[in-house]
């Protein structure tokens, strides 16, 4: 073999062109040898399996005798030996351009991170990525794909099966639900479409975009990969799939010691009312930005409340009208706080503080 051929060969690309339940690479995706150098796609490990099969590739002429000059031709190979499988080709690069080819490489790479970089301190900001370095956030990005939304457009739909994790970059989306009413709104910052993900259920409820929108999506592949590659995510996730599903428990009615979760899931004046029709007996703790509050409730009935120096029922009114926080809730009391008398009389609480809340937001 001529050392023209020798450097067609060292100078190589290969593309995955089918994939089956391979933990790491999708199809589309490349891999480049250049001078003998193996080069995967950013963010993503180097198998072993798949770099032996490359070497074996590029190493074995009988095989690239089959590229002809005068035009591309493919040959396919094939990695099977893990849990998935996968088919790559072999695209040849001409030899004129393989300059061209860097520098084009180069500015794809580019641009593909400058649609994210606009969005990098968001996304630093996001308690999900906290636990993560910028290098390692960085790496993570670049899996990212943007999607755009217009105004009243579905972007999910109940029933159908979970595809992509989805971070609202820019405008805002809806939680539908069955018979069309809005069940939530979700902002800059906010993640969804990770349960179905996690759980392998399908989606749940129906999301649909408020305003014009642009939402950075994971593949659910990717999705998985990330999890492998940084397990401290899986922490975040477990605790939201935990969150989540005590929040739907109590909204179907029932509540026990030790729940948790988050007034964006159940508000504080949906999370009382639980208390008060259950009969239970216990306190609920709330930390919330501008400080804590306790709130104790004999068989259903409010008999204490503290909040930043409040007491009794204003404290109470002040509580009703937060809507962001984390809360916990423990069953039984003191002796001594059972014999605390009755605040009032619970409905007519509530609706004497959220007419005042009214009130303040008018």
């Amino acid at each position: 073999m001529n050392e023209k051929n020798n450097t067609e060969y060292r100078n190589a690309i290969f593309v995955v062109t089918e994939e089956r339940s391979c933990p790491i690479y999708n199809v589309g995706e490349e891999f480049k040898v250049e001078n003998s150098a193996l080069t995967v796609p950013e963010g993503k490990a180097a198998c072993l399996l798949m770099v032996q099969e490359l070497i074996k590739a590029v190493s074995e002429r009988k095989s690239m005798k089959q590229f002809s000059p005068y035009g591309t031709q493919r040959v396919k190979f094939e990695c099977g030996g893990c849990v998935g499988l996968i088919r790559f080709e072999f695209k040849k690069e001409k030899e004129f351009a393989t300059l061209q080819m860097k520098l084009l490489a180069a500015a794809e790479q580019r641009a593909r991170m400058r649609h994210l970089e606009k969005f990098y301190d968001l996304l630093r900001g996001l308690e999900i990525f906290e636990p993560l370095d910028d290098n390692s956030l960085r790496d993570l990005s670049a899996q990212l794909q943007i999607k755009h939304y217009d105004t009243n457009k579905i972007i999910l739909k109940k029933g159908e099966p979970g595809t992509s994790l989805y971070i609202v970059l820019e405008g805002k989306v809806a939680v539908i639900g069955d018979e069309g009413q809005t069940l939530s709104e979700m902002a800059v910052g906010d993640i969804f479409g990770e349960m179905s993900l996690l759980s392998g259920e399908p989606i749940t409820t129906s999301i649909h975009s408020r305003a014009k929108t642009r939402l950075a999506t994971l593949s659910s592949k990717d999705f998985k990969h990330t999890l492998n590659r940084f397990p401290i995510l899986q922490v975040f996730f477990y605790r939201m799939l935990v969150e989540r599903a005590q929040a739907n428990t109590m909204r179907a009615g029932t509540i026990s010691s030790g729940m948790s979760g988050r007034l964006s899931d159940i508000n504080t004046v949906e999370l009382f009312q639980l208390i008060n029709s259950s009969q239970k007996t216990g306190k609920v703790q709330i930390t919330l930005d501008d400080g804590s509050a306790e709130i104790a409730f004999n068989e259903g009935e409010l008999v204490k409340t503290l909040y930043r120096g409040l007491t009794g029922k204003e404290a109470f009114f002040a509580l009703l009208a937060k809507n962001d926080g984390s809360f916990t809730y423990t069953s039984g009391l003191t002796e001594e706080e059972k014999d605390l008398p009755v605040i009032g009389g619970f409905m007519g609480l509530v609706m004497e503080g959220m007419r005042r809340v009214d009130e303040q937001n008018a």
